[in-house]
């Protein structure tokens, strides 16, 4: 495909995910519902929980904030993907590759610590009831929920900055569906080793550090629901923790592979296939599995049906 004439010299081009029209017109239309069900799920969550009194708990606080992220982490992506694909274009400008970078980095920080403050918010809830409301105040979830802005913004710039003062000069082409580190890393003829020691670091601090939070929290709540009396608690208990943990896997897995992993062993395939976890995947199972199993939530859907449309036959 000859791009030559649509480019400018600092212009990229996204490959995409398929290259068949066929396998693309499929994907489109996935693609597309999957999009729309992860916008009107987080949404409906966001507006559930802000229009129910019942639901201004520290948990569901931290819930608004994640389907508010998972609402912008998709919408930082899809509709390139959507418009790339009804034009026919697949070009990306250095500015716009710069500012999609910025934000995938930093809301994917910014969930990954999100994650781990809810699973704390769970532990203290389960395995010290008594003491939660001392340990989990408002204050103390809107620290939570304003530091995982705050670091996973500030993650963001340093490596968007280190990224885009890279010298690109192989192709412009990037093997991906969106700006990301590792695509953008094979582009560039300088010896990045000192950099991707950054990464590493990074990779740590939001990625095996939090899921290592994340895994002893559920450990404890685990052991704490063992010890529980009521076989039909436990039952309810480890269904939902069970629940929490494939989709946390799901997250952090892929993340891991994709940003721990030393230059050398990136494939474009297999990177495209695991992005897809954290970008499409998750953000449209995080409301089913976090909110709308919950009976609180579902009471709270169905008096706002009752309001909306019952009362007004």
């Amino acid at each position: 495909m000859n791009h030559g004439n649509h480019t400018s010299n600092r212009d990229f081009i996204l490959v995409g995910l398929f290259s068949s029209s066929e396998a693309s017109l499929a994907f489109f239309s996935c693609l597309f519902v999957i999009y729309v069900m992860t916008l009107t799920e987080n949404a409906l969550m966001i507006l559930l929980i802000r229009g129910d009194s019942r639901l201004h708990t520290p948990m569901y606080f931290l819930l608004s904030h994640l389907s508010f992220m998972d609402i912008l982490h998709t919408s930082n992506i899809v509709p390139k993907m959507i418009t790339d694909f009804l034009s026919g274009s697949r070009t990306i400008s250095f500015v716009g590759c710069g500012f999609q970078l910025f934000w995938s980095l930093g809301l994917l920080g910014g969930e990954c610590l999100l994650l781990a403050a809810m699973s704390i918010d769970r532990y203290a809830a389960i395995c010290h009831p008594l003491r939660y409301p001392v340990l989990m105040k408002d204050a103390v979830s809107r620290l939570m929920a304003a530091g995982a802005w705050l670091v996973g913004t500030l993650n963001s710039i340093v490596h968007t900055v280190n990224i885009m003062h890279l010298s690109f000069c192989h192709s412009r082409a990037i093997d991906h569906f969106f700006c990301e580190i590792p695509a953008l890393l094979t582009l560039s003829c300088l010896d990045t080793s000192n950099y991707e020691r950054i990464i590493y670091i990074s990779g740590i601090m939001f990625l095996l550090i939090p899921f290592f939070i994340i895994s002893l929290s559920y450990i404890q709540i685990l052991h704490t629901v063992f010890q529980m009396k009521s076989s039909q608690a436990q039952k309810t208990s480890l269904s939902t923790c069970s629940f929490h943990m494939v989709v946390v896997t799901m997250y952090y897995g892929p993340s891991i592979f994709t940003y721990m992993k030393p230059r050398s062993y990136h494939t474009a395939g297999k990177d495209k296939f695991l992005a897809i976890f954290y970008t499409f995947v998750t953000p449209m199972l995080n409301p089913i599995i976090y909110s709308f199993r919950n009976k609180d939530v579902l009471a709270s859907v169905q008096n706002m049906l009752q309001r909306n449309f019952l009362y007004k036959k």
